[in-house]
């Protein structure tokens, strides 16, 4: 499912009232606040969905595929999703 897929989805769920603006604008709304809870908080926890996570990686070592070279990979933050037993089911 991509994005245009889910605003569909929202305005059929939310009703026939609701235009596609409308659930788009919803769910802008849904990803920006999750995305600003992520930065201040480092955590989103949604119950019966999931949780967002900042994780820290390591800095370390790779390997260039073209060349074959080792290179050093720096350290870096990224976000991570860790489904709740509701959702896996």
């Amino acid at each position: 499912m991509n994005k245009a897929q889910l605003i569909e989805l929202i305005q059929s769920k939310l009703g026939a009232d609701t235009t596609k603006k409308h659930a788009e604008e919803a769910l802008a709304a849904v990803l920006e606040s999750i995305k600003e809870g992520v930065k201040e908080s480092g955590k989103v926890q949604i119950i019966g969905f999931g949780t967002f996570a900042t994780k820290t990686r390591e800095a370390r070592a790779g390997r260039n595929p073209k060349t074959g070279n080792t290179i050093n990979i720096p350290a870096s933050k990224t976000v991570a999703f860790k489904a709740s037993s509701a959702l896996k089911d």
